[in-house]
């Protein structure tokens, strides 16, 4: 089956930068929007995000983009910091084009960047955070020691903007930002959906019952079987459970969220 035709669009910042991003329009309901946000060093444009976008699509219209130092994308990647003004600019075009409700999608770093998007910006109508870290530099598995390599020393900067178009801030937080678990519970009562492999290997599960946990309650936890890591493990059985989720649980019933 072809992808959902998308169209190319250019945000701009509370910060003043320019966003890469694609709208692919709602084969689902019509007033429902989706801001899909990738993992760090991805792109709107790899074929696991695409698939992606063109699943969502059949629940709602799908803003996607690329995070700044990114892809096509103006700026440095502050790796989970200042993306939450692209998420913002995302989810304000969302509604600029008439999608009344809107929902955040995140993947990995972009799962993080959603759960602090929605806990320290708000405005939107549901959360679902897949594969996320709940705390900073956490080094417990060989990838995450091999994130930490790219970000932290110039030679893996280098490889990261040679192999992955992705260009990453020299030093350090500072200050440290707000952690996601910490994000989470300013959620509240806004839907939330938290969504992790039994097989990931970035971040092991306690980081998704952490961020559960954090949350008081009021989140839906989702362990999947055999689930690995992000956008490039997520099949379209799930991706459709995601969007039916979020298509249900956006939507108001008497001016109370559905649980």
């Amino acid at each position: 089956m072809p992808l959902a035709p998308s169209f190319p669009v250019t945000l701009r910042t509370r910060d003043d930068l320019r966003i890469d991003a694609a709208h692919t329009p709602s084969r689902g309901a019509g007033d429902l929007g989706i801001v899909l946000a990738h993992g760090f060093t991805g792109s709107l444009r790899e074929r696991s995000n695409r698939g992606i976008a063109h699943v969502l699509s059949g629940f709602g219209g799908v803003v996607a983009f690329d995070f700044r130092g990114h892809g096509r994308s103006a700026g440095r990647s502050t790796v989970g910091d200042l993306e939450i003004w692209d998420v913002e600019a995302a989810v304000r075009h969302a509604r600029t084009i008439g999608y009344r409700r809107v929902v955040t999608v995140g993947f990995s770093m972009g799962g993080a960047v959603v759960l602090r998007h929605a806990g320290i910006v708000g405005g939107v109508d549901a959360v679902v955070s897949v594969s996320a870290p709940a705390r900073w530099y956490y080094r417990g598995t060989r990838p995450m020691r091999q994130v930490h390599w790219a970000i932290e020393r110039p030679v893996g900067r280098l490889a990261a903007r040679l192999g992955k178009r992705t260009r990453i801030m020299k030093g350090v937080w500072d200050p440290l930002p707000l952690a996601p678990y910490e994000a989470v519970a300013k959620i509240p009562p806004v839907p939330l959906l938290i969504v992790h492999g039994d097989a990931d290997g970035f971040f092991p599960l306690e980081h998704a019952h952490q961020l559960h946990d954090a949350a008081g309650g009021t989140a839906q936890l989702w362990i999947e079987p055999g689930y690995g890591h992000a956008e490039s493990a997520a099949t379209p059985d799930l991706v459709r459970r995601v969007g039916a989720w979020a298509a249900a649980r956006s939507r108001p019933q008497d001016g109370v969220y559905s649980s």
